[in-house]
């Protein structure tokens, strides 16, 4: 699903010289280039403060931290995402309450949050799944009806911009209260280990934030407030520092190769391709389509006997899954999990390798 050494031997000279540096340097974890980091990808996401951390589920915890939710509180997030959205909070002892989600941009909605607002409710933890935004306008204007919290859940769509109703155009991650990244190394923008990020314009959040990532401390040995060991080693910071560079000609590429599937697979009956908002781009983490008439598991066995990568994401909802289950009836989520599937759209894909992908994706739909 990825080419992680292709990607990798297109800047190794840059990257080798670098690593090699900070290395040298002596200066593991939290050196200046993990600073140059941050600068550099708050100049290009335009938010005032990017704190960086171990990874994203990380990102995801700290953002609870600091906005001091506790346990008993309440958070509602879609159960159509990875388990590290709903995991974050759970380990705080924060209530999870699932979402449905739309069943044509995988995104949650306004509409599916609100049923599920009650006096406990503290935040809401959109996520731009797959690479595209959720309409955040609505969901911006729901939390500020009920006073509540976002921390967008952006693991799979750095890069993507959403335009807001007067013309407004942001990057998603830096549109709520807190925004959240991964840096894994299968993401749009990926480390060669663990990492992630948290975004914020508040910056008497961010003090907190940065306090949280570090033991609790602003001066070293004193310490104000719990927090934890989660930061980002230089290494990473030198890997990510130089792929910054280079994530809008990534998320380019990807666009390509979607619109390469979109022509070619978009007349066929029983696949419906991804749908994207008038208002929001989609950088394609993942290109998922849906199979329809209960042909999702053999398309899946149909591309596995040749040889081409796909992945489903994801197999069973998080309110199915044992530490959260729940007699919820989520429709979409259900629908979703039955039909999706993913094909291969990272960068280094060549295109001959996507004709074939296609070719035999039509074969098995005549």
């Amino acid at each position: 699903m990825v080419d992680l050494m292709g990607q990798y031997s297109k800047i190794k000279n840059e990257i080798d010289r670098n690593i090699i540096s900070s290395i040298e340097s002596g200066r593991f974890v939290n050196g200046p280039i993990v600073e140059e980091f941050s600068e550099n990808l708050s100049d290009y996401l335009n938010v005032k403060n990017v704190i960086p951390c171990a990874n994203g589920t990380d990102a995801l915890q700290i953002a609870f931290m600091a906005l001091d939710l506790k346990p008993g509180d309440e958070i509602i997030c879609p159960s159509w995402t990875y388990i590290a959205t709903a995991e974050a909070a759970a380990i705080l002892g924060i209530k999870v309450v699932f979402c449905d989600v739309d069943l044509d941009t995988f995104n949650t909605r306004a509409d599916l949050i609100e049923p599920h607002i009650n006096k406990n409710t503290k935040a809401i933890v959109p996520v731009h799944l797959y690479g595209q935004s959720c309409d955040m306008a609505a969901i911006i204007k729901l939390s500020s009806k009920y006073n509540l919290k976002i921390i967008e859940d952006n693991a799979q769509a750095i890069g993507c911009k959403y335009t807001f109703p007067n013309g407004d155009i942001k990057f998603t991650g830096t549109l709520g209260h807190i925004g959240t990244t991964s840096f894994y190394p299968s993401k749009n923008l990926g480390c060669y280990g663990d990492g992630g990020a948290i975004f914020t314009n508040d910056d008497t959040l961010a003090e907190k934030i940065r306090m949280t990532v570090n033991h609790g401390e602003k001066i070293k040995y004193h310490h104000e407030i719990i927090g934890c060991n989660s930061r980002l080693d230089s290494i990473q910071a030198e890997i990510l520092n130089i792929k910054l560079n280079y994530l809008d000609t990534y998320n380019s590429n990807r666009k390509i190769m979607a619109n390469n599937y979109n022509l070619a697979l978009s007349g066929i009956n029983e696949l419906v391709t991804p749908k994207v908002l008038d208002n929001s781009e989609h950088v394609y983490h993942q290109y998922t389509l849906r199979v329809l008439n209960g042909k999702r598991d053999d398309f899946s066995s149909y591309l596995n006997d040749l040889a081409i990568p796909s992945m489903i994401y994801y197999p069973i909802p998080i309110h199915k899954q044992k530490p959260y289950r729940n007699d919820q009836i989520l429709k979409n989520t259900d629908i979703l999990s039955d039909e999706v599937i993913s094909l291969p759209i990272h960068t280094e894909l060549e295109t001959s390798s996507q004709e074939y992908i296609i070719e035999n994706i039509i074969k098995f739909f005549k």
